[in-house]
């Protein structure tokens, strides 16, 4: 991007976008905050962020505007704390959605937001934003806005998911780990499930999360299963564990008896490491999976 990665912000008009607390006119500096060189100042960056245009799980107006620059910025290496930037993006494009949510159809999940349009309803929200009373029959329009926004954030970020789909391979481990968990919620391409496969053993974090992503890649995939069945062979600790759980995922009843293993033992472990991006623990992974073959 010419002139770096915002060079555009000032192009979007957001005092007209709205985020959890009013107009967005605050949002092009919190987005320039995160290049800074000041420590604190990215932090709260980021923390008025995860706070406005993220706010407990919603979307508003805004959070879709603030995508392209966030992808923007983590493309740029010079971008510091870029894991902290992509997990911020997750965030924005997935919500508080878990991994339960997965394969995740954006058809079925967004539908309620078609309800949201037309003069009247930009009426309604330009009221609420105002702070005045609603009827009990326009209520309704809040909820259908806040899919609206939601679907307008995810699709945003789908449009990038080529670039995203780059950073599972990006040689800073959070942040590959925490795009494998990224990609996963997006229609998986040739491309981003070979990304998947490709990623080295020795990288921990994100072989582990590449791992559960495969997990929920519902084709059957001869270049995915073979991998995984390695992995849990061959693998450490964190890698084996979660390569187990995929196969488990994918094989079902078919499950090798060395994956099975793998999945007992880690069954009774309290010291798995947690895999960036995921909210759930790893051990929670382990009883899903054997819960899966009808042993939870």
């Amino acid at each position: 991007m010419s002139g770096g990665p915002l060079a555009d912000v000032a192009a979007v008009a957001w005092h007209r976008l709205h985020h959890a607390y009013g107009p967005a006119t605050d949002v092009p500096d919190q987005l320039r905050a995160l290049r800074s060189h000041d420590a604190a100042r990215r932090t709260d960056a980021l923390s008025r962020l995860f706070g406005n245009v993220y706010h407990q799980g919603t979307r508003w107006q805004a959070s879709h505007a603030a995508v392209p620059f966030l992808v923007a910025l983590v493309e740029d290496p010079e971008t510091p704390d870029r894991a902290r930037v992509v997990e911020l993006l997750r965030r924005i494009a997935v919500g508080d959605r878990r991994d339960d949510a997965l394969p995740f159809d954006p058809r079925q999940a967004f539908a309620a937001g078609h309800a949201f349009d037309g003069p009247e309803h930009d009426e309604i929200i330009q009221r609420f934003h105002a702070e005045e009373e609603l009827a009990d029959d326009e209520l309704p329009v809040l909820d259908a806005a806040a899919v609206r926004w939601a679907a307008d954030s995810y699709f945003a970020a789908a449009a990038r998911l080529s670039a995203i789909a780059g950073w599972v391979s990006d040689p800073d481990d959070q942040l590959a780990a925490q795009a494998a968990a990224l990609v996963v919620w997006f229609e998986p391409t040739d491309a981003l499930v070979a990304a998947l496969v490709a990623v080295a053993e020795h990288r921990t974090r994100p072989r582990a999360s590449a791992n559960l992503a495969l997990a929920h890649a519902t084709a059957s995939d001869v270049r995915i299963d073979r991998r995984l069945r390695e992995l849990a062979l061959s693998g450490t600790a964190t890698v084996a564990v979660t390569a187990a759980v995929a196969s488990a995922y994918r094989d079902g009843q078919a499950l090798s008896e060395q994956a099975l293993s793998v999945l007992v033992e880690a069954s009774d472990r309290d010291d798995l490491e947690g895999v960036p991006g995921w909210d759930r623990a790893l051990r929670g992974f382990v009883m899903l999976a054997l819960r899966r073959l009808g042993l939870g």
